[in-house]
């Protein structure tokens, strides 16, 4: 044989080999199972829509061959799983369901579905939130001890109490992440990463003259008080435009479905103002405290309220003295709004997570109808929301993620 028939030939040969051994990884590769975790929208049949928190969905179809186990919210292996009838799953379900995809990643064949009822994570939430208010506490962060595991934080009147809050190796330890506004998106961190101005909350056993806290979690973030005047509102893009009052610069302020948007009633921040102004009279005549006093929440008043989402709070006791309602209480009672019931020119309160470019942020809390606050005090009126951070679970799973992967 001639040797470019030779050399041909080996080329061929070559190639047939490389072909050869590459069917078996295509082969593996189209077999490689999808995972995808997320909230049962609707149901029909063995037909299920589900959304992921990222707000992408799978139609997933349930294979009659499929395993079908349910777990309880917080359970990390499938170990005491217990099988269930398809027909038990309901709409607001967690899930995770595996199998194959299609090529573009819309539709999923499962082969398994693991499932956490939505009652059981809203219970479970709803257990935490208690147990945030109870055992927890929270504030500035004014000082990082690595060596001795110590964060002291400033809360209570004005920022004058000082809290030393003590970390173990058992300790877990959750740092937000820029543009992320829900407890479930913060990630693992550590004493290191925690820095002087930081928001901190922290739940586990206190001292009993409540000025030290044996951590069992601490959450922390570095977040971005924000006050002025609404320069444009786009409610497609979901953002509002601001000018800071602090440093006369505009803020872009991406307003995400897990954001929250409230309106306070004139009354109410008339209220709130006269207070700060220490115009307001209890019923004897004398004056009340001023902003940051009992009654009037404060930097580790907690997150505002108890909604969905919002397990913290204060000390117990705290911020319901005889004033009144704290500021936290009154913003959860406040009603919900949207980003076409904000116009240019309202005022506003934001906390903020750090956008992923400058001069951007994510909206954590926005709180409009707050131009009597304002003009009372505009470093008071950011105080009295500056520990208004979502440490919740999200209104979609919370924990229910764990365990499922």
């Amino acid at each position: 044989m001639p040797a470019a028939s030779v050399q041909r030939f080996s080329r061929f040969l070559l190639c047939a080999a490389v072909l050869a051994a590459s069917f078996p990884l295509a082969a593996q590769d189209a077999a490689k199972p999808t995972t995808f975790l997320g909230t049962v929208q609707s149901l029909s049949g063995n037909n299920i829509t589900v959304k992921n928190d990222s707000g992408a969905t799978m139609q997933v179809t349930v294979q009659d061959n499929a395993r079908l186990l349910r777990i309880e919210p917080g359970q990390k292996t499938l170990a005491g799983a217990s099988p269930f009838s398809l027909s038990d799953l309901a709409t607001g379900d967690r899930v995770m369901a595996r199998g194959s995809a299609n090529a573009d990643n819309t539709s999923l064949a499962a082969t398994m579905l693991v499932a956490i009822k939505g009652a059981d994570i809203a219970q479970k939430q709803e257990k935490e939130r208690e147990d945030w208010q109870k055992r927890g506490t929270g504030g500035l962060v004014k000082s990082v001890d690595p060596a001795a595991q110590a964060v002291t934080v400033s809360t209570g009147a004005g920022g004058a109490r000082m809290i030393t809050i003590h970390a173990t190796p058992a300790t877990v330890v959750r740092r937000y992440a820029p543009g992320s506004v829900k407890f479930d998106q913060a990630v693992k961190g550590t004493l290191d990463e925690i820095k002087p101005g930081d928001q901190l909350r922290a739940r586990g056993s206190k001292s009993a003259d409540g000025a030290s806290l044996d951590a069992e979690e601490i959450v922390s973030g570095s977040f971005l008080n924000l006050a002025g005047p609404i320069q444009a509102v786009d409610p497609s893009a979901s953002t509002i435009t601001l000018t800071d009052t602090a440093t006369k610069k505009p803020v872009l302020i991406s307003v995400t479905p897990d954001s929250e948007v409230k309106k306070l009633d004139p009354a109410v921040a008339q209220r709130i103002a006269a207070r700060m102004s220490g115009a307001a009279k209890r019923p004897d005549g004398s004056p009340a405290g001023a902003a940051g006093g009992p009654g009037s929440g404060g930097a580790g008043a907690g997150p505002s309220g108890a909604g969905a989402g919002h397990p913290g709070g204060g000390q117990t006791g705290e911020g319901q003295g005889r004033q009144g309602p704290d500021f936290q209480q009154l913003l959860a009672r406040a009603p919900s709004v949207t980003l076409k019931d904000l116009q240019k020119g309202n005022m506003v309160i934001v906390v903020a997570t750090e956008g992923h470019t400058p001069a951007s942020a994510t909206a954590v809390t926005v709180v409009a109808g707050v131009e009597p606050m304002l003009q009372a005090s505009t470093s008071a009126s950011q105080a009295l929301l500056s520990s208004s951070w979502n440490l919740g679970g999200g209104g979609e799973g919370g924990g229910g993620g764990e365990g499922q992967q």
